[in-house]
């Protein structure tokens, strides 16, 4: 509203554009409003900044509707590409989706198109993680997109024969390394290193036999997953879905759990409880690792978080469901790389831990002998789950899935009245996870997955940690032979790692080495099946506390 009196002179300059080109025409209107005049060179300074104004503005919309704007597509956050569905050079529209992520928390969801457009630059890969913010697209905006609409009358010409030939070979394995070295090594070289790295994995497992229903199905299935074009591995593919039904939910390693309780005897820990210390002494390379990790941030490329972390610490265990489920909780994104360390330094106990056992000990601690043990009654090994059970719930919860099906597996055996569900857990139920397990795992070793710095740095952490548990637990048991009364050999300290029953075994080989009347084997259970309980309590006080 302007006061009475006021006389006010505006000017309007405006433009109109022609089709091809700018042509510049004025008219000015005027309207009074009051007595008072502005300078002469104050109105031609504002006439001037309209004029500039509008032309951009105009010019602006020319250029958006000429078609060659282009926007660049950035990533919302930090997340993992697990389906892909667009390609470069694609016409997409408002509201299409591009792909699927799932971020580092484990969330999932739709990378959609916001305008219609042509995608010109497309570099997003299934299975690779990118940062956010980063440019992984250039759409080139269309406001109108046409169509050709197909006749139902058209006929398809028969390729030629030379044509014929070349789709051929390009369907073959080795055109798929071949354009796939062109593109990232990993695709083509690299998928042979792994292929190769699957195959050691089924000698071991075959021709040495070093834990077999674990590194057979792990090295066939990361034969299978670096096989070019058969996308086994990738979104569509059948170890996906194993891999995402199993594994990313926690679902097989709570039901493994389940079968080892059902196979464990917790009869040589009652026996002699003080060996459950050892159990719990062999968990300082969860912790111990835990800040190497942290430490390896200082490498270039290398992001550790702390939830990362602890979920490479918890390799040391040598517990491979505790290791999954936690990765899971805690940092999805290393879920692979960590399934794989914790599986395949599991079956390769019979490698790692003798030398560390020999090195700690000498002869004549190794040829000591221990006492027999004592009679473990039915009603201490029924009463036992319940009582860990019941601690386990009004302590730490969180660790209650592992434990929970842990000591439920252990009730159905010792009981005596569910006979035939025991052996179904023990054998048919157990087996079959095991070969779903091991698959998925073995998936997770397609070389464009594995070939990274942080792979590598949690394989280094992972036989550190497990070397770190071993000589740990070695050392308490050669501490308490010292202070207790009655002889211990300090080898079974090494089986208080959660290998079971793999390190009570080479315990007892390395035993029967030293003194072929050493047999090792009950009392090395003891800290065996108390380091099952240690990782899984570690882990649960790693969830409470991240």
């Amino acid at each position: 509203m302007f006061k009475q009196g006021t006389l006010f002179k505006l000017e309007i300059f405006y433009c109109l554009l022609g089709n091809e080109k700018m042509k510049d025409r004025f008219k000015v209107y005027s309207f009074c409003y009051s007595p008072v005049h502005f300078p002469r060179k104050f109105k031609k300074f504002l006439i001037q900044i309209f004029s500039v104004v509008f032309i951009l503005c105009l010019s602006g919309t020319v250029a958006a509707q000429s078609g060659d704007d282009q926007i660049k597509i950035v990533m919302p956050t930090d997340a993992r590409v697990i389906r892909l569905d667009a390609k470069i050079d694609q016409w997409v529209f408002a509201g299409d989706t591009l792909a699927v992520l799932k971020d580092s928390k484990g969330a999932k969801f739709k990378f959609r198109a916001g305008v219609s457009g042509q995608l010109v630059f497309w570099r997003l890969q299934s299975h690779k993680h990118y940062g956010k913010g980063e440019t992984v697209g250039i759409l080139r905006i269309a406001p109108v997109i046409a169509e050709e609409m197909e006749s139902g009358a058209s006929v398809v010409a028969l390729p030629s024969f030379d044509e014929m030939l070349l789709n051929l070979f390009n369907s073959t394995g080795t055109s798929g390394l071949i354009r796939g070295q062109g593109l990232d090594w990993t695709e083509g070289f690299g998928r042979l290193i792994m292929i190769g790295v699957g195959l050691t994995l089924l000698y071991l497992g075959i021709r040495r036999q070093f834990e077999p229903l674990l590194l057979v199905p792990i090295g066939f299935g990361a034969v299978l997953s670096n096989i070019p074009l058969a996308g086994l591995s990738e979104p569509g593919g059948l170890l996906f879905y194993i891999y995402e039904v199993g594994i990313s939910t926690g679902i097989f390693p709570l039901i493994i759990f389940m079968g080892v309780g059902a196979m464990t005897d917790f009869g040589p820990m009652l026996a002699n409880p003080k060996t459950a210390l050892l159990g719990g002494a062999a968990q300082f390379g969860i912790f111990g690792t835990l800040l190497g990790a942290l430490a390896l941030n200082a490498i270039p490329g290398i992001d550790f978080s702390l939830r990362d972390a602890a979920s490479i610490g918890i390799i040391g265990g040598a517990d491979g469901p505790t290791a999954i489920f936690l990765a899971s909780q805690l940092s999805p994104r290393l879920l692979g790389s960590i399934a794989i360390a914790a599986y395949s330094y599991m079956a390769l106990v019979p490698l790692i831990q003798p030398p560390i056992m020999r090195w700690l000990t000498s002869q004549k601690e190794r040829e000591i002998e221990m006492t027999q043990l004592r009679y473990v009654s039915t009603r201490e090994k029924i009463l036992f789950p319940l009582v860990t059970l019941t601690l386990c719930a009004l302590l730490l919860p969180s660790a209650a899935p592992l434990i929970g099906m842990f000591m439920f597996g252990n009730l159905a055996k010792e009981c005596g009245v569910i006979k035939r569900l025991s052996d179904t857990i023990q054998k048919s139920l157990i087996n079959i996870v095991t070969i779903f397990l091991g698959l998925s795992v073995g998936s997770k070793l397609a070389a464009g997955e594995f070939l990274n710095i942080e792979t590598v740095g949690i394989l280094i952490l992972g036989v550190i940690a497990f070397s770190v548990g071993t000589a740990t637990g070695v050392l308490m048991a050669k501490l308490m032979n010292n202070l207790s009364s009655a002889a211990i050999n300090p080898l079974i300290g090494a089986a208080g790692v959660s290998a079971v029953p793999m390190a009570a075994r080479v315990v007892n080989q390395v035993g029967l080495k030293a003194n072929s009347q050493n047999h090792l084997l009950m009392h090395a259970m003891g800290p065996n099946v108390s380091g099952v309980i240690g990782s899984a309590v570690a882990a649960g006080v790693l969830l409470a506390m991240l």
